[in-house]
């Protein structure tokens, strides 16, 4: 199938999230909805109203809090759906462990451990789907996310052989439209929520963010500078 992406993006230039995802579904029977936080299950619980056999995978990094465990199974019973856990490629993480140890991040930063735990798995996912659905939104990132657009070819997951398309459908909602989608609507969340926490990634490298901070404070925070990002998103981002 050969979309016209330009087209498209100008047709869903600044629409509802749910214009997005029927658009989304309409175009893609192989898609799938990437879940982590209180934006996907949003996406979720909006997405089940214009199609009920969603493809939903979540990345397990063996890092996770113990709460976002529980969080990942109070959404999979809540909506009665399959969620696919992608784990790491087992000789890299063992590899890297053994000679790096593991914290190593907080000496020389969180790409590579990153990229063996999220980046890697979601390579090997993406590589069988046509398109996936993200809760990216502009106001998570100052720096780098602004331009990114309702939808865009995935140009950090397409292959010579492999076109990906990505779909943002709350891109620009703000936290509070989330959480109030979330109250409105009963929506599932983490109970790190209730504890401080705002952007929510492995135990290690979260923590509370104070009144006023922005979200991403709370992500690498030993790290300088306000790029935020642990690859995921980051091919297809404003550098």
């Amino acid at each position: 199938m050969t979309l016209d992406i330009e087209q498209l993006q100008t047709e869903l230039d600044g629409k509802n999230p749910r214009v997005i995802l029927k658009k989304a579904f309409e175009l893609f029977d192989n898609i799938a909805i990437s879940f982590s936080g209180a934006e996907d299950v949003v996406l979720i619980d909006m997405a089940l109203a214009i199609r009920k056999d969603l493809q939903v995978f979540s990345l397990d990094t063996g890092r996770l809090h113990p709460e976002t465990y529980r969080f990942i199974e109070k959404v999979r019973k809540n909506y009665q759906i399959d969620i696919e856990l992608l784990t790491p490629n087992r000789d890299l993480l063992d590899g890297f462990v053994k000679s790096k140890g593991l914290f190593s991040f907080y000496e020389d930063g969180h790409q590579e451990c990153c990229g063996i735990r999220k980046v890697e798995p979601l390579k090997r996912k993406l590589t069988h789907v046509d398109a996936w659905i993200t809760g990216q939104r502009k106001d998570q990132s100052q720096d780098t996310r602004q331009a990114v657009p309702e939808i865009q070819i995935d140009t950090a997951f397409s292959t010579d052989n492999h076109q990906l398309v990505k779909f943002n459908p709350l891109l620009n909602w703000s936290s509070a439209q989330v959480w109030d989608y979330i109250e409105a609507y009963q929506v599932p969340y983490n109970d790190l929520h209730e504890k401080g926490f705002i952007s929510i990634g492995c135990e290690p490298c979260t923590r509370t963010v104070l009144p006023n901070q922005h979200e991403r404070v709370g992500r690498w925070w030993w790290e300088s500078g306000a790029k935020k990002e642990c690859g995921l998103h980051a091919g297809n981002l404003n550098k």
